[in-house]
Parts: C-alpha cells; structure tokens; sequence
C-alpha cells in the first residue's frame, strides 16, 4: 500500500524515531502501524528515540594514549545511572570511543558522530551509539572530547574513581624518565582536586580580570568603611585581592598540595624535580573533564574524594 506523510508523522509521534527510520517500517510492514512499531524497536532505534528525552548525566570519564603518550585524548560519555556507568560492556564501549576520538581528525562532536564507527564502519558513531542504547537500556551520549598532543616530551593521564574526573596534563620536557612521570601524574591530580581553571596566569583573559576588578571595586564601595580609604590604598587592595584569586584559579601559582612547607606552588614543584632531574620541563596545558558537569545530577564532590585522597 502507499504509505502517505500522514502515516509517517503518526508513527514519528508514537515513537520518536526519525523520518526515514518511519518511512522504511511502515514499507517493510506493508502500512501495518503496530507491526512497524515492532520493527522499530527490534532495530533499536525506536527504544532509542524514546529514551533520548531522558537526562544523561551519569557516565564516564575515560582517556586514551598512543605513540608512546605523545598523543592522548579525554572522553565523556553520559549514561542515565551510576549503575549503568559501572556495567562492564558500557566500559568498554567508552574505551572504543576514546579509541577512535584519540585518531579523529573532526573538529568537534557532531563531525565525531557523523564518521564511521571504525569497529563496525557499516555504521556512522551516532548509530553505533543509537545501538548501544538499545542494548544498554538507558539513554546515552558521547558529550564531550579533547586532543592532546606532545611532540617534545609526553602527555600524563590521571583517572579517579573510575571515571569520575579525567585529566591530561601537556609536559614538555627533554627528559623522560619515572621521577618526571611521577610528577606529572602529581600535577595531574593536584588538577583533578582542585579545579584550576586555568595553567597559568598568561592564559587569563583581560576582560576576566576587569569584571574582577569591577566587581570588586562595587563590594568595596559598599562597604562604609573601606570606601572611605584613599583611592590608591583601594587599588591596591583590589590588586591583592586579583593576585590572591589568580593564585586559586591558575594551576601552576596553586600551593603544591603535597607541599612538604604547605608553600610550595605548583610551579616550583616542577622546577625542583626539573633540576633534580637535570631536565627543562614546561606543564604547557591541561584538560579536566568531571563527569556530569554542567548537567542536572545529584550533587557529588569527586574533587574532594581527590583532595582527600592526596592527603589534603
């Protein structure tokens, strides 16, 4: 029978599958609309429709080294429930997709989800994903990724609790041995505990820090007394309170959190084990990636779990 726009649009509506995917179940069930809702949910992508309006804020975090860790990259990918983000086989799919997004060459997620899936390249990214769904049971979604790529040293990877936090930190270095390996790692983790937003304060936008300094200067002149000091003693106020802020917020000027003097920055760190090694090291970078962040979830600080467990 001739299957009309109107058949289309009512199994679209009653399965939230896509157009085509309709198109082709209600001709393979020759106009049959229970039949071809059959046929949608044994090929999976009627079970994924429906589940995609779920909140996917659960999952992993994963990374993936290759060339002798001159190239990594970080994954996310959601799930609805922590439980489904502990299933082996949801594991491993997370591990094929770092696999390949560590390779691609997209430039961002939906040129990712377009290409072939490499495990199976009769289908793109998005379908195998649309068929782990239907396995799975649960909605899903590759968020989120990012290259790193070291010609000049290696990049370090640090995973917590599974898949919580993922990190990967860019060392340059002229040296490359366990004690360079190590501190890289300890970087990585300072950088998963205490969520610096930047490496460096040469990466800080200007304009972050005047909407700094104005909302500072605005809390100043709300304070009756501090507003009554003279301007340059509240130009430098402001200017400490930046420095301080940026010290925070700036992974390398962060205090060492296995600082033996509780002083010791980041930065310092490095150039200790630099010349203990005899070695030129830059942290030039680094990635974090928390999982659910951003997302509507329960409430979880994995930050602390790693500031504890660095003995913070």
């Amino acid at each position: 029978m001739a299957i009309t726009a109107g058949m289309v649009k009512e199994l679209r509506e009653m399965t939230g599958a896509g157009m085509m995917d309709c198109k082709k179940a209600l001709t393979a069930t020759e106009g049959n609309m229970d039949a071809a809702v059959d046929w949608l949910r044994e090929k999976g992508l009627a079970s994924a429709q429906k589940k995609a309006g779920r909140i996917a804020a659960e999952g992993i975090v994963d990374t993936c080294l290759i060339n002798d860790d001159h190239k990594a990259v970080v994954v996310e990918v959601n799930a609805e429930t922590d439980f489904v983000a502990k299933n082996e086989k949801f594991q491993s799919y997370v591990a094929d997709v770092a696999a390949q997004a560590v390779k691609t060459a997209a430039k961002d997620i939906d040129e990712f989800l377009a290409e072939k899936w490499e495990k199976d390249p009769t289908l793109t990214v998005k379908e195998a994903l649309a068929s782990q769904i239907a396995v799975i049971g649960e909605n899903m979604n590759i968020r989120r990724f990012a290259q790193v790529e070291e010609e000049n040293g290696f990049v370090a990877s640090y995973i917590h609790a599974g898949g919580k936090i993922g990190v990967l930190v860019d060392v340059e270095t002229d040296v490359i041995n366990d004690a360079i390996r190590e501190m890289a790692k300890n970087v990585a983790m300072q950088a998963a505990a205490l969520k610096p937003l930047y490496t460096s304060d040469a990466e800080v936008e200007p304009e972050y820090i005047e909407k700094e300094k104005a909302i500072l200067m605005a809390q100043i002149q709300n304070d009756p007394k501090e507003s009554q000091k003279p301007e340059k003693v509240i130009q430098g106020m402001i200017q400490g309170r930046i420095n301080k802020e940026l010290k925070e917020i700036c992974l390398l000027d962060q205090v060492y959190v296995k600082a033996e003097d509780g002083k010791q920055t980041v930065a310092k760190y490095v150039a200790q084990v630099a010349k203990e090694n005899n070695a030129n090291i830059t942290i030039k970078k680094f990635v974090r990636f928390e999982t659910g962040e951003g997302l509507e979830k329960k409430n979880e600080d994995f930050a602390a779990e790693v500031a504890k467990q660095m003995g913070m």
